[in-house]
């Protein structure tokens, strides 16, 4: 027979049943009347709550070393407090692939994001990720871990505030009032990359995103980005260049090839240079890569299409377009061409990439012709969330 006490539970964070072994009577009374009906014994019932109550402490007492040993110390919240600061969740900010974001304000006056993990996605493994992540991470193009909150099945990720939502809005609109200019843009998409270079190159362990996109690139109210949602990072040594993974994972569109086909090479920091490079596309065109209504079949997969286009010394055409402009987005397309080729060896590192933006136009060569999958076909934008 077990019994969790208050003092097994972290402070500021309470259980239902775990305060006491009071608690408990109910569940025990209700086992005995349901007897009859259920023909359980109360005793595999109380069996079965001890076993819920130590796996969720077991899951704190995991978080607390690893916080611990790595020197971090993220708030810990109780979801008395969640739920206060998030006002009842009635202003939802958005929702990605594990769960809803929801403004918040703390005590002291600052607005916060709350993301609510559900138990049903990821098991759990998406919130560990992202504090076993985030939580080691300072740095300005990556979004700020501020604190957690574990309450049932129900996981907690406090973030900072940011005010201009993700970058997604700002690219696909077709909203006059949600614009961007293009210097804008491309500063935008110079930061992300040193973000990302942080991540594979800044840290003590390299860190892997695969899941680089618009919805996960977030802007501040200076519209400075900072990457967020790394419920599918991987970390690993800083000496290794390939990592061991069982199943694919990222979003279908900004995936690498080497995620799908053995024999394009192994996976790498590289997969995360693609994704940049669909993404960076994506922020020079203002239009998604893959898109199924497009008039001809030869604008379905847009890199291609303006592929042909670059080679040829030609641009999109839009309306007020200064020299200036068309410089800066041949420049996108050009780095976005180099960092989507098939094989992972002839993509540049992040470093590269951030090197190869803020350089000139005129000494960036010619990539060669981008090949997607090896079976060129196209699938529709949707999101794995395999572990």
């Amino acid at each position: 027979m077990c019994h969790l006490a208050a003092k097994d539970a972290p402070p500021g964070v309470s259980f239902a049943g775990t305060q006491n072994r009071h608690k408990s009577t109910p569940f025990v009374l209700m086992a005995w009347s349901c007897r009859g009906l259920l023909g359980i014994p109360p005793l595999i019932v109380v069996v079965l709550i001890c076993k819920w109550r130590k796996r969720h402490a077991s899951m704190y007492q995991n978080i607390e070393n690893y916080l611990k040993k790595n020197n971090m110390a993220p708030i810990r919240y109780s979801y008395k407090q969640i739920k206060k600061m998030a006002g009842g969740f009635k202003e939802k900010l958005g929702e990605g692939g594990f769960g809803s974001v929801f403004k918040a304000k703390l005590s002291n006056g600052p607005c916060v994001a709350i993301k609510m993990l559900d138990k049903s996605k990821g098991n759990g493994q998406d919130f560990i990720s992202e504090i076993a992540t985030i939580g080691r991470i300072h740095h300005q193009n990556v979004v700020k871990l501020i604190g957690f909150c574990v309450h049932g099945s129900k996981r907690y990720i406090v973030y900072e505030f940011m005010s201009n939502g993700s970058l997604d809005k700002f690219i696909f609109s077709k909203d006059e009032r949600v614009h961007l200019s293009y210097e804008k843009i491309y500063n935008i998409s110079i930061e992300v990359a040193r973000g990302i270079a942080y991540l594979h190159h800044g840290c003590e362990m390299k860190i892997l995103h695969f899941d680089i996109k618009p919805h996960n690139i977030l802007l501040d109210e200076n519209f400075l980005p900072k990457i967020s949602d790394f419920g599918l990072a991987k970390l690993y040594s800083i000496d290794n260049s390939i990592v061991t993974m069982t199943a694919a994972r990222g979003t279908i569109g900004y995936m690498a090839p080497e995620l799908f086909y053995n024999n394009i090479g192994g996976i790498s920091n590289k997969v995360d240079v693609y994704s940049f490079g669909m993404l960076l596309m994506e922020m020079a065109s203002k239009r998604k890569n893959l898109n199924p209504l497009v008039e001809h079949s030869s604008q379905l997969y847009f890199p291609l299409w303006i592929y042909n286009h670059i080679r040829e010394e030609e641009i999109i055409e839009m309306e007020d377009m200064t020299e200036d402009e068309r410089k800066i987005i041949k420049k996108m397309i050009i780095v976005a061409l180099w960092c989507i080729q098939l094989k992972p060896n002839d993509r540049p590192s992040m470093d590269r990439v951030v090197e190869m933006l803020e350089g000139d136009v005129e000494d960036l060569e010619m990539p060669p012709k981008p090949i997607l999958y090896p079976d060129e076909t196209v699938i529709e934008d949707q999101t794995i969330n395999s572990k």
